[in-house]
């Protein structure tokens, strides 16, 4: 097990280092796809030792390889508006696959799709929740099952759908951590209402929409791209290539008994480096050197914490727990320092969410999912921070906080002179909101904080560990930040009932 904690930490770390470092050199810049090589490097380093699962490594490395590639071939670059969306061509292909690989797990989604049909009430009740802002900020496409997202809906329709438990799984697995189409419920009704539509009329078009993402779901996502209006390069020719090139790696997986939740998920998560957190928006948000720093600094703070804490590290979960949980720390220490903290930020933006809404009543069901994300790690590093420094009281001692038992090191932020020095990037003498201003901006793409390519090689690592288990959605509280400070929604979750 010491041999796996320790790779897995380091490929992690491999991987971090791979987008900061590149996006520092190229800030500013004019971003070409060959810029994500240095993490596509980083990913091929990957192996599979001790119990892990090979084919389950291989999943993750050929995905990569496979986007990296095509986009080669396809384009030069990808524009801004484009690039949230390279992450959404990989599991509509995998599907596709094992439709045409196991024609009994095809039969459980033709059960689903028809299920779906059958769901008009439950249906027609979210999605109007979800455009009225009925939940408060949340996140439409997220990896557990919180109130507004799209999995917590799929969710509570497979439980009337009598299929094998597995198939079940990997359903719902396939549209949490594994980005089934770029579709998040209730998009076709907005947009229809909005334009006039009866509520029964633009219920029965969003339940059409529902339906064609798992019954074609290449098929959904390019004409999703289509409305779009996607032009970087041409996703139809990308997704075939991408499904012919993964075929071997997937019925490699079905052989090795890898679950098929986890066949869906694997190969998403961990290519949207390449071309979406190495990218043209990336440069242009980075290159205000605070942007950079705090990126910097956090990313240092979590290695030189899991360094630290490696001998004594017992488990697979516990270098992910402190991973995120030290950039949580790290970030909300960030926000202190300027004075703010994780309580007035959720009640800022919350406040803010309710004027959205009703400012722009067709917004994307995408719009304010990074801010949940950035509230919930914020809140998280928080509640961490509290108890440190009510533990510390008012002793001079350093400021230590733990996580799940492990020290986190803050040295690295205070050791970063462009954070140390806020009266540089502003009016000298009132420089007391430059920190927060930045923060601000990573509110909107916390990506490289949260860490993404952090949690994706990790939880690879962890899955091939325990290819029978499915890993998505998370099967646990989220402790949304939203829910236990502002809005009452604890009640509408369905962690506990997952399939």
């Amino acid at each position: 097990m010491k041999e796996v904690i320790e790779k897995m930490v380091e490929e992690a770390i491999a991987a971090q280092w791979a987008d900061v470092n590149v996006i520092k050199e190229k800030r500013g810049g004019e971003f070409v796809i060959d810029d994500v090589k240095p993490y596509v490097d980083a990913v091929n380093n990957m192996k599979a030792v001790g119990n892990q699962s090979k084919a389950v490594i291989r999943l993750h490395v050929d995905s990569v390889n496979a986007h990296f590639e095509i986009l080669r071939s396809l384009t030069k670059t990808v524009r801004p508006e484009d690039d949230p969306f390279v992450e959404h061509y990989q599991t509509p292909a995998i599907l596709e696959i094992l439709y045409e690989e196991d024609e009994s797990f095809r039969k459980s989604v033709d059960k689903f799709i028809e299920a779906i049909g059958k769901a008009e009430a439950l249906i027609g009740l979210e999605v109007v929740r979800r455009y009225g802002g009925f939940y408060g900020p949340t996140c439409v496409v997220d990896f557990a099952l919180i109130p507004g997202s799209t999995s917590n809906i799929v969710n509570r329709i497979l439980k009337t759908v009598d299929i094998p438990k597995e198939h079940a799984q990997a359903i719902l697995a396939s549209k949490s951590w594994g980005m089934n189409t770029s579709y998040g419920f209730g998009g076709v009704f907005t947009n229809e209402i909005e334009k006039g539509a009866t509520l029964s009329d633009a219920i029965k078009k969003e339940i059409e929409m529902i339906k064609l993402v798992y019954d074609q779901p290449i098929e959904a996502q390019a004409r999703l791209m289509d409305e779009h209006g996607h032009e970087s390069f041409d996703v139809r020719k990308y997704m075939s290539e991408y499904k012919n090139r993964m075929r071997g790696a997937v019925k490699e997986a079905m052989d090795d008994g890898v679950h098929y939740g986890n066949i869906v998920t694997v190969p998403a998560y961990c290519v949207g480096d390449a071309a979406h957190h190495i990218a043209q928006s990336t440069f242009n948000m980075c290159k205000d050197d605070v942007v950079m720093a705090v990126i910097e600094a956090v990313s240092n703070v979590m290695e030189s914490t899991l360094r630290a804490n490696l001998d004594r590290f017992t488990s697979e979960y516990q270098p992910l727990t402190l991973a995120t949980g030290s950039t949580a720390v790290a970030t909300e220490y960030i926000l202190e320092l300027d004075g703010f903290n994780a309580p007035m930020i959720v009640d800022l933006l919350t406040k803010r969410y309710h004027n959205y809404v009703q400012l722009y009543p067709t917004r994307s069901g995408a719009a304010e999912l990074h801010n949940h994300d950035f509230m919930d790690m914020i809140y998280r590093g928080w509640k961490y921070l509290d108890k440190a420094r009510r533990d510390r009281n008012g002793l001079s001692d350093k400021l230590v906080p733990k996580v799940s038992g492990f020290e986190v090191n803050l040295d690295p932020i205070h050791e970063n002179e462009v954070l140390m020095n806020p009266q540089r990037y502003a009016y000298p003498g009132c420089a007391i909101s430059v920190r927060f201003s930045a923060l601000m901006r990573l509110a909107d793409y916390p990506c490289l904080l949260t860490s993404e390519p952090v949690t994706a090689t990790m939880m690879t690592n962890i899955i091939a560990l325990h290819k029978d288990t499915p890993a998505s959605p998370a099967r646990v509280c989220k402790d949304c930040a939203t829910a236990a400070l502002v809005d009452s929604r604890h009640a509408y979750c369905q962690w506990r009932e997952a399939v």
